[in-house]
């Protein structure tokens, strides 16, 4: 029973049947949005106006198609795989490759006709064909007249490797799905924060109790005053608040310290500090006209102390201005900082408050699944090393040769005719 268990799990088709499962739950996790939130669900996948005609958000919530690559029945498919990979190396690569190794000698003629190529010579020397075999890097073993040679033993292995790397980028992203999590924070300038708002988290994720403080955040812009990059300068600090590091991230050009990455990934406009005319410095909130879309914020700064009649300020870039208009939408000009807005009621710039968006990303298996990558290139390159295998019976005055080739069929007939010319 456990023979055809074994069997089973390192049968071919066995294997390709997982892999294709797994492409298919790879294909849901990719079509349908990972790790949002039940409303987002509920507004993107209806249950009056289902998707495909089937696919609504209780569904989704139901089977864990808002988080496939963490589920329990996506896991235990990689597990499977794995333990077919597993066992397909160990009850049929490894042998193989112990088979190549050993000297396969032919006993009789009859065996050459099994061969890819194969023919029989006279009036010609052993010792002239041997020499020449040897000078192309055959080994060569010999039992009285019966020869066995063979190269590109190395080319054998590269299954093994195979496996190998893609059992190791299985475990990675075991590790990930099960340990990493991923957060997201909007930290105004100047400001410490700790990792709390957490979006997605592995079923034995550990928070680490680390802090950071974001120095400064600043935009650059083109020559037609569209974003070109926005920059955050963080201080990453320990338990007792002390400064440990401290990067300049950028859009992908995260920091990396003690395993955690922070991500550049959003900004936002929080507020203006004015100076009104008697010197008092007032900070007024801003909000964003159009959420999610093109960034414009807008406050209310009022004139009168029955907030009757005011100014409007317009703002939707950290060059360092804002637009003012009045109360019925006329242009009044520009404000910039430090500078002060002449009108019936002068006001100065003091400050531009903005925040910036990061993202905190852990997952250990990283660092596990390019070492397999890596190991997966390598036997695409092993695997151009061909397999050859030469065999010499010599029969009285006649001289049986024959051989085989794992592939490049072509190049391994001329260098067998080279060898008899």
């Amino acid at each position: 029973m456990k023979q055809r268990i074994f069997k089973f799990l390192a049968d071919l088709r066995f294997a390709i049947a997982i892999l294709l499962i797994i492409a298919c739950f790879s294909i849901i996790g990719t079509v349908i949005e990972q790790d949002q939130s039940i409303e987002t669900y509920k507004i993107n996948y209806p249950l009056t106006n289902q998707v495909f005609g089937f696919l609504s958000w209780d569904i989704i919530i139901k089977f864990g198609f808002d988080h496939v690559y963490k589920t329990w029945w996506f896991i235990s498919l990689l597990i499977v795989f794995g333990v077919s990979l597993l066992t397909c190396t160990a009850l049929q690569q490894l042998p193989a490759l112990k088979v190549s190794r050993r000297c396969q000698f032919f006993r009789t003629t009859q065996s050459f006709k099994r061969l890819q190529i194969s023919t029989s010579l006279r009036k010609i020397k052993l010792q002239q064909i041997l020499f020449k075999i040897k000078k192309t890097n055959y080994s060569i073993f010999q039992q009285k007249n019966i020869f066995y040679c063979y190269k590109g033993l190395i080319g054998r292995i590269a299954p093994i490797i195979v496996h190998f790397s893609m059992i190791l980028v299985l475990l990675g992203a075991i590790l990930g799905s099960v340990s990493g999590f991923k957060a997201q924070e909007i930290i105004p300038k100047t400001e410490t924060f700790h990792i709390q708002n957490i979006l997605n988290t592995g079923q034995v994720s550990l928070i680490p109790n680390y802090s950071a403080r974001v120095n400064d955040f600043w935009i650059t812009y083109t020559k037609q005053s569209t974003v070109q990059q926005f920059y955050s300068d963080i201080s990453i600090l320990n338990v007792n608040g002390n400064e440990v590091d401290r990067q300049t991230i950028f859009v992908n050009s995260p920091a990396r310290s003690n395993g955690i990455n922070y991500y550049q990934t959003d900004w936002n406009l929080l507020g203006l500090r004015i100076q009104t005319n008697n010197s008092a410095i007032l900070q007024y909130p801003l909000i964003n006209l159009n959420p999610g879309q093109e960034k414009v914020w807008l406050t209310w700064i009022p004139t009168t102390t029955t907030l009757t009649s005011g100014i409007i300020v317009l703002i939707d870039n950290l060059q360092g201005y804002c637009s003012i208009y009045n109360e019925f939408g006329q242009f009044l000009g520009n404000l910039e900082l430090n500078e002060i807005f002449a009108d019936n009621f002068p006001i100065s710039l003091i400050d531009i408050i903005s925040s910036t968006g990061l993202q905190i990303k852990t997952d250990p298996g990283i660092p596990i699944i390019y070492t397999g990558f890596f190991f997966l290139m390598l036997s695409t390159l092993i695997s151009y090393i061909t397999y050859s295998q030469i065999w010499i019976v010599q029969d009285k005055n006649k001289i049986f040769m024959g051989g085989n080739t794992t592939r490049a069929t072509f190049d391994f007939e001329l260098e067998f005719f080279k060898l008899i010319k």
